[in-house]
């Protein structure tokens, strides 16, 4: 997959993707990233790429030429263009997945008031938030997406680093995890992660998974009758 990424501040992009697992991945040729410095793709001498909204109001807007221009010339046939806006759809890992089936996505980070609407209306393919606030630009939610579809492609996680049993992939969070040392300023390792007995580990891994979604993501599971059923049934089953 190949991200093209449209942005004021690209160098700031390229700092957070450039180093842990997303970096080692570009480095093996896992995935593509490259930086687009929109102010390229002014009409301005200048390279002014904002101005005053029509209607007056606070702040400045990016113009469309410039957006449009990085867009004519990066999009392919293949391309899928997001716009990551507070007023986007909020990323979930269903959405997560479904881009990872993408050959290209291109994101635009906006910044000031936002993109002028007709970008929006006519050239962008999806809008997407990463939650109900606001920051100064679109950078590190386009960080967050990148990161986020980039570890669900072949080979980007490596040994144990795995997303399956991840917190939000079967809309259940995570379970609780443990490592040395076994006793920690009076506090245990639950001794059934010290058993040995896997089929048990993943049976209590199930239930604590579910018992965590309860109690920090009850929206997560409304309505879902069945995990009800089964955590109550779990919480009888290790009581014992």
């Amino acid at each position: 997959m190949k991200f093209k990424l449209i942005s004021l501040f690209p160098e700031m992009l390229e700092s957070i993707l450039s180093v842990s697992i997303i970096g080692r991945a570009v480095k093996d040729g896992k995935l593509e990233i490259e930086y687009i410095q929109l102010r390229d793709y002014s009409e301005n001498k200048h390279k002014k790429v904002d101005d005053y909204p029509y209607g007056g109001g606070p702040g400045m807007l990016l113009k469309p030429e410039p957006v449009y221009n990085a867009l004519l010339q990066n999009r392919s046939q293949n391309s899928k263009v997001i716009y990551m806006s507070p007023k986007g759809k909020n990323l979930t890992q269903s959405i997560v997945k479904s881009l990872a089936e993408e050959e290209e996505i291109i994101i635009i980070a906006g910044h000031y008031e936002g993109l002028d609407q007709r970008i929006i209306d006519n050239y962008v393919d999806e809008s997407i938030s990463i939650g109900e606030y606001v920051l100064t630009g679109g950078e590190l939610p386009a960080a967050v997406l990148v990161d986020s579809i980039a570890r669900m492609l072949p080979g980007v996680l490596s040994g144990e680093e795995s997303f399956i049993s991840e917190s939000h992939y079967d809309i259940l969070l995570e379970h609780p995890q443990y490592t040395r040392p076994q006793e920690f300023m009076g506090h245990k390792v639950p001794d059934i992660l010290l058993s040995g007995n896997h089929a048990e580990i993943e049976k209590w891994r199930r239930f604590k998974s579910i018992e965590h979604t309860i109690i920090y993501r009850p929206d997560l599971i409304d309505g879902r009758d069945e995990l009800i059923d089964e955590y109550n049934k779990l919480k009888k089953y290790f009581s014992k």
